[in-house]
């Protein structure tokens, strides 16, 4: 038996929120406010500790659940309807016939043995009756308020935030599922409340908040007791344990050595009550004895210490506050797996569903503590999940985290992607589908190589808010210094104060467009016009050999050579189709098509694509990038450029493209380039930045060191001032700073 979906609607960011669970471990990511925190809130309020009380504020309310409410209210007219207006939280039980169906028999609708699934819904709503109630109230508070037309807007949240929870109530019910059509059957509903039917024993919820009691200050012994819960525990399920006996004995007899201790320690004290009170002597002896109590010496008298180099042990606020929170939640896993396996309580079982939720596991912890935590969790709760008889119980976890170490070492498969979108809403998405997307297309290969890649390397993507998908090296070195003169231009949303993440993906930007896609992430693409022609050679034996040679953008019979990414992207075919796509570009590209029966790739067609044509989106249907002034991706690429003797010039590659626009600051730093050969070339006014990139630059990396060594400081404190940026990257970075 477990859960296998969660659907809330209208709580907080969660205005309609459908997340599957895996059996065992899901791991909830996303970035700062997505909404991880609410899942984990909406689940203790409705089905943990919090539940069956009115724990719902009116912040709890989604936002645009809200401004409907109050449209209710000041509606002249409102069509009453049979739906619930409301929070809603949703769980989909799966069963099979090996499962104990006792606890869920009460539960049941539908019998058909082919049928095995249970949706508990659960709410806070709003009536028709109470709703009707709440307008005549309204009515009359609004009358009672005296307030202008022009600040009545604010009357409906007053009233609301005052009086909601008069006509707000909470409900339970198990209410019908079809399991062909996958829809649920609200109509059909058993009233958990009204049936006085409990679920404890159906679902037992527990959480580790991120809000742990855990700090190194002096007087911090956090740990000391979680040391004492755990013996309760312990003591409470063991009672005649060989080690329990043990410790009790060994309490006695001090309590014995400690009773003659106490006789010589407090005998003047006892003399002297003995004086008061008319007490005839051997009427009554007062001790003080020695009663110490094994629960409460744990509590009070004891302290974790650490082993320092095993010389010296150390009390538990010595502690790195990443090991405090590392051994806290060791020991609050261990006291809730306990309470999942009832332990203590001789005549009950285990729920039927046991869901632990663990709320950012890596505070305060470094990298690779954060990779052994996720290592090993798995193997904690699997094994901690079977009692000792052996006998295991259902243990599903949840672990959300803002931690790319965390996700690295993940099982993909486990991966819940929570996103927002452009309307404020969160999705929930199942990273094993994203295998599925590229499995369709025949890019099995692709999607192999992009687990692998995020990964190793760069699963810090899921929590950028932005991404820049560059080619090598250079531009990695150099997009610092480019992003912080493009921000020294203008102060307003600096991109260096942007969550964005570089990534270096050589000539393969396009395996990750279904990524991109998937992820919903706003994305910049840099990569090279890379133009080329091809060269014919007579081979000895007569046949002809062709090859692809670099050449400039402006040669006769230049087309773009194998930029895999920009063909891919900015598809001609998809253009055409495209009713943004300007007619004058396209009228162009059909007549080069005319003129030959080769297939080759259209150079115009790239030369003269507009810069707002770059904006891409993925049609949702078609499967196919078309510009949309909607995009998430920006394709950017060499582009025809002024150098400051007014020349124009469309370069092939950065290096190409620097250099047109940067010649003189070469000129000027000259020694100190030693990546560039040939220098002298630089001097030579017929030596074009194409032949000047091809033939001086020996080290790429290298080079682009340089630029930032030879960089100076403006007199008004101005970075990087004596070279300019290419103007395609410029406008990709500004790009992705204003949106």
């Amino acid at each position: 038996m477990k859960i296998s979906k969660i659907k809330i609607e209208n709580f907080r960011l969660l205005k309609s929120l459908e997340l599957d669970l895996e059996k065992e471990l899901s791991l909830v990511i996303g970035k700062n406010n997505c909404g991880k925190t609410s899942l984990l809130s909406i689940l203790d309020k409705f089905i943990g500790s919090r539940s069956g009380v009115n724990v719902f504020s009116l912040d709890d309310f989604n936002i645009d659940f809200l401004k409907s409410m109050i449209n209710i209210l000041e509606a002249e007219e409102y069509e009453e309807s049979s739906t619930y207006l409301g929070i809603s939280l949703m769980l989909f039980i799966n069963y099979d016939e090996e499962d104990d169906l006792s606890n869920i028999s009460k539960l049941m609708l539908d019998l058909d043995p082919n049928h095995r699934m249970i949706v508990l819904k659960f709410e806070y709503k709003l009536i028709q009756e109470n709703l009707r109630k709440m307008r005549k109230d309204y009515s009359e508070f609004k009358d009672k308020q005296n307030i202008k037309n022009d600040e009545s807007e604010n009357i409906g949240s007053l009233f609301l935030r005052n009086n909601y929870k008069r006509y707000f109530q909470l409900s339970k019910k198990s209410i019908g599922y079809n399991t062909e059509a996958s829809t649920e059957i609200e109509s059909e509903y058993i009233d958990l409340l009204k049936e006085k039917i409990q679920i404890e024993n159906v679902i037992s919820f527990k959480m580790i908040s991120a809000k742990r009691n855990v700090s190194n200050i002096d007087s911090d012994k956090t740990l000391s007791i979680l040391s004492s819960n755990y013996y309760k525990k312990k003591e409470e399920k063991d009672q005649e344990s060989e080690k329990i006996q043990e410790f009790k004995d060994i309490l006695s007899r001090t309590d014995k050595h400690l009773n003659e201790v106490y006789n010589n320690l407090f005998e003047k004290i006892i003399e002297k009550v003995g004086r008061f009170g008319g007490i005839k002597k051997g009427d009554s002896i007062i001790k003080i004895v020695s009663t110490l109590q094994h629960k409460e010496l744990l509590k009070d008298n004891t302290t974790v210490m650490y082993d320092h180099n095993g010389e010296h042990s150390l009390p538990e606020n010595y502690n790195g506050l990443g090991y405090l929170n590392l051994i806290s939640m060791i020991f609050e896993i261990e006291l809730i797996l306990s309470e999942f396996r009832c332990e203590n309580k001789s005549n009950e079982k285990p729920a039927n569903i046991n869901l632990l939720f663990i709320e950012e596991p890596e505070a305060h912890t470094h990298p690779q503590m954060q990779y052994i935590f996720i290592k090993n969790i798995k193997d904690i709760l699997n094994s901690a999940s079977k009692g000792e008889d052996g006998e295991k119980f259902t243990l599903q976890t949840i672990i959300t985290t803002h931690s790319c170490h965390i996700t690295a070492e993940s099982d993909f498969n486990d991966i819940k992607y929570f996103y927002k979108t452009n309307q404020n809403q969160v999705i929930a998405k199942n990273l094993k589908d994203l295998e599925k997307e590229y499995e369709k297309d025949g890019q099995i290969s692709n999607f192999k190589f992009l687990k692998q890649y995020l990964i190793l390397h760069r699963a810090e993507l899921f929590f950028a808010d932005k991404a820049i998908f560059i080619e090598g090296d250079t531009e990695r070195l150099l997009l610092p210094a480019m992003m912080k003169k493009i921000d020294q231009e203008n102060e307003e949303n600096p991109l260096l104060s942007q969550n964005i993440s570089v990534i270096e993906v050589g000539a393969y930007s396009h395996v990750f467009e279904k990524f991109i896609a998937f992820i919903g992430i706003k994305s910049l693409i840099i990569t090279d016009i890379d133009s080329a022609k091809k060269k014919v050679e007579i081979k000895k034996s007569g046949e002809e050999k062709i090859s692809n040679i670099k050449c400039r953008v402006t040669d006769k019979g230049a087309y773009t050579s194998t930029n895999a990414s920009l063909k891919y992207f900015i598809n001609y075919n998809n253009y055409i189709s495209s009713p943004y796509y300007e007619t004058e570009v396209a009228t162009t590209t059909e007549n080069i098509l005319s003129e030959t029966n080769e297939e080759v790739d259209i150079l115009d067609f790239y030369i003269n694509l507009h810069y707002n044509e770059r904006i891409l989106l993925k049609n949702p249907e078609t499967k196919k990038w078309i510009p949309s002034n909607d995009g998430n991706l920006l394709i950017i690429y060499q582009t025809s450029e002024l150098n400051s003797l007014n020349v124009a010039y469309h370069a092939r590659s950065f290096e190409d493209s620097f250099f047109h626009i940067n010649k003189q600051f070469i000129l000027d730093n000259k020694d100190n380039f030693k990546s560039l050969v040939n220098i002298k070339h630089f001097e030579d006014k017929e030596k074009d930045s194409y032949f000047l990139a091809e033939s001086c630059v020996d080290k790429k990396p290298s080079f682009a060191v340089e630029i930032l060594l030879n960089s100076k400081e403006s007199s008004d404190n101005k970075k990087y001032c004596n070279w300019d940026i290419p103007g395609y990257i410029k406008e990709g970075l500004l790009w992705l700073k204003n949106n």
